[in-house]
């Protein structure tokens, strides 16, 4: 049965309004390029002045029913709500606009393209939805001739953007469009690994299992037990795994040094922690509704 959630078509819809009011107020306003299908409505708009948002409809729709067997219905559904969404808040952005003066300061106008663009597009992903357009091509590609997702939508996006700078944008321009492409991608991969980092503890000690008492003890954190060897010596032990929040690692480093100062930590960045202590309690409630 197709189940779409209420948060997830809210959460769509906030990142498409985002998104669309960057494309407005940053891109256009600047003309300053884009990536993808998104780089293509652009590119119309600038060269025969077709709107972006009819645009993003007559572009990504087809594709998206073309590829709709490989997002799965809900993933399909989402999408769906996100393109007209998009569509949308473009055509009211447009309408309802205002100049944000930006053109004699590129830098500030391409640092701020990427980030709406990268939130907008985050918050999308993160919720279920997709923009359709070039991740579905990507799909494709993969599936019929084996060319790797990356390798197929670092293509379609630099053949995009070489277009626009031979066509619409001077050189200055096409970098700057370079700065906000690269500036979105981070903050797409910032919110879809969770803004929140906590670090994930291995621990090897001759004293694991005092080691592992105190922090349940005093840290109050969950400790997985696991059997490692030694490939040298040979020996059994005992290998601890624990995440703590980035405030407890000081702590956790205590707890280990006072028992063990000789024993072995590697602490690793650990993104979206789901699970009881961080999104549940001790009784599998969620901490925040």
């Amino acid at each position: 049965m197709l189940r779409l959630k209420f948060k997830n078509i809210c959460f769509i819809l906030i990142g498409s309004a985002i998104f669309s009011f960057g494309l407005v107020h940053f891109n256009i306003q600047n003309h300053l390029g884009e990536g993808g299908f998104t780089g293509i409505t652009l590119l119309l708009l600038f060269l025969f002045d077709w709107d972006p948002g009819v645009m993003n409809i007559v572009l990504n729709v087809p594709v998206l029913i073309i590829g709709w067997r490989m997002l799965g219905r809900s993933t399909f559904f989402y999408s769906l709500i996100g393109i007209f969404a998009v569509s949308l808040f473009l055509w009211v952005f447009q309408i309802y606009t205002f100049d944000i003066g930006l053109q004699n300061d590129m830098t500030l106008a391409a640092l701020f393209a990427g980030v709406f663009v990268g939130v907008g597009l985050g918050i999308i992903f993160r919720y279920g939805g997709t923009t359709g357009g070039i991740d579905i091509i990507a799909r494709l590609i993969h599936k019929y001739w084996g060319w790797s997702m990356g390798r197929a939508m670092f293509l379609f996006d630099a053949a995009v953007i070489f277009t626009s700078i031979i066509t619409y944008l001077n050189y200055i321009q096409g970098m700057y469009t370079l700065v906000a492409v690269f500036i979105a991608a981070r903050v797409i991969d910032f919110i879809q690994e969770g803004a929140y980092a906590a670090r994930g503890a291995t621990i090897i000690s001759e004293k694991s299992e005092a080691i592992s008492a105190r922090i349940m003890e005093e840290m109050d954190r969950g400790v997985t037990v696991l059997q490692g060897k030694g490939s040298y010596t040979g020996k059994r032990r005992d290998v601890l795994y624990c995440v703590v929040g980035k405030n407890e690692i000081v702590r956790l480093k205590t707890v280990i040094d006072s028992i063990d100062p000789h024993a072995f930590v590697a602490m690793s960045t650990v993104h979206d922690v789901l699970g009881e202590g961080f999104t549940l309690d001790e009784n599998k409630n969620p901490l925040h509704e």
